[in-house]
């Protein structure tokens, strides 16, 4: 999970605690049933090197190196050189229990080339797409000649209960705050199945809905404030109506009455076929 974004609710860029906060709603999120496909396209003997784009703290690596076979060496990618020290800290266990080896690489992902993934056996990264241009997008694909595993991008559909008429007024804002400066946001899923697709790659993607309720009310409540705040970033004429606005929804959501749909896709890209 990179650091540099609010993913899903344009929280505080470069907040662990962010990131921190949502690991348990990504990682009940993630379409599982890609992993069986992910692992038939993988190499059955041999160290898996694995590339996790956007690091983060290293959320999507405890997820995901438990679901694959061992042994794994993991190259933990992000820009936030912090962000990746904490990553660093994290444990990394494989399927069979053996720990996984790991290094750190700080620098703009996406300037990588070809040249820097040789000897990757999968590329991953979750909620690293929307905050990238298409030009980065286009980058990443020409430089993937492995399975890629892409999760958590948002799609820019939020579904909130009980709904209120300003619900869309702010979904909108946020949405195109989120394609701010050129920035691909809910258009990400589809910019990459296209990049991805033009170099003969085939593209399945799955629904990874956050369904947020009762249980997750300290999450919801945090994504709340920065999803309001982008929106009103975005268009201040929301301004007068936001206060109000977000002091139902905490209200509701400290009351266990709010549930909150934020969508994403996750897709698993994989070299070399028809798509």
């Amino acid at each position: 999970m990179t650091g540099v974004e609010a993913r899903g609710g344009a929280v505080t860029e470069f907040d662990p605690s962010w990131l921190e906060l949502r690991e348990g709603a990504d990682a009940t999120a993630r379409a599982a049933e890609l992993l069986d496909p992910l692992r038939a396209a993988l190499p059955a003997d041999g160290p898996l090197v694995i590339w996790d784009l956007g690091c983060g703290t290293g959320s999507q690596g405890r997820w995901l190196s438990g679901r694959l076979r061992g042994p794994q060496h993991w190259i933990l990618h992000d820009a936030d050189p912090r962000l990746l020290d904490r990553a660093r800290a994290s444990e990394y266990a494989t399927a069979d229990g053996t720990p996984a080896t790991v290094e750190t690489r700080a620098g703009d992902i996406g300037a990588l080339r070809a040249s820097d993934l040789v000897g990757a056996s999968l590329v991953t990264a979750s909620a690293l797409l929307d905050v990238l241009t298409a030009a980065e997008v286009e980058a990443i694909a020409a430089a993937v000649a492995c399975p890629a595993l892409l999760t958590l991008s948002v799609v820019g559909r939020v579904r909130l209960s009980p709904p209120e008429p300003l619900d869309a007024e702010f979904a909108a804002a946020f949405d195109a705050h989120q394609r701010r400066g050129g920035l691909l946001g809910p258009d990400a899923v589809a910019a990459a199945t296209r990049a991805f697709g033009r170099r003969g790659a085939s593209v399945q993607a799955r629904p990874s809905p956050w369904r947020l309720g009762p249980g997750q009310a300290a999450l919801t409540a945090q994504w709340l404030r920065g999803w309001v705040a982008a929106a009103v970033e975005q268009r201040p004429d929301l301004a007068p109506f936001a206060e109000d606005y977000l002091g139902r929804r905490l209200t509701e959501c400290a009351a266990g009455r709010l549930t909150a749909e934020v969508h994403h896709v996750d897709l698993l890209v994989l070299p070399g076929s028809a798509p």
